[in-house]
């Protein structure tokens, strides 16, 4: 007999299909990436939900947890926490005060038209909300 499998929190149950999910990488000329990012821009959506748009599959109306990314390494988190005179491994401060930088950055950079049509003003920067995802899709907590 086999063990049983051991059972999954409740919470986890509702994200098995995403972790059953593949991601595929596409290599095709530099035209065909910039035609893709720029089609995306346009239409303000990830590269990926165009790339779906494009092969006629199915696309969420509005993204689950629309956000940025970025894949930071050690050496990432040493830069910046010495640049945001923190501790290397305070990764959430690091997070925090790299969110109030993007932030700040929007606050020098002109609307995107889009924004600026749905607001009726120019786009601000946004609230800070702070989640980790590791480069395999997985979520991990920063430590508090």
């Amino acid at each position: 007999m086999s063990p049983a499998a051991p059972r999954k929190p409740v919470r986890w149950q509702g994200s098995e299909p995403a972790l059953r999910a593949v991601q595929v990488a596409f290599d095709v000329e530099e035209a065909v990436m910039e035609a893709v990012r720029v089609a995306a821009f346009h239409a303000n959506v990830s590269t990926s939900t165009q790339i779906r748009s494009v092969l006629n599959l199915p696309v969420a109306a509005r993204p689950k947890r629309p956000r940025l990314t970025v894949t930071l390494d050690t050496g990432d988190y040493t830069l910046l926490a010495g640049r945001y005179g923190l501790a290397p491994d305070d990764r959430l401060g690091i997070k925090e005060a790299a969110t109030r930088e993007l932030i700040a950055f929007v606050e020098q950079v002109p609307a995107a038209p889009s924004q600026a049509a749905r607001a009726g003003k120019p786009a601000k920067g946004g609230s800070i909300k702070t989640t980790e995802q590791s480069p395999h899709r997985t979520r991990a907590k920063a430590k508090e």
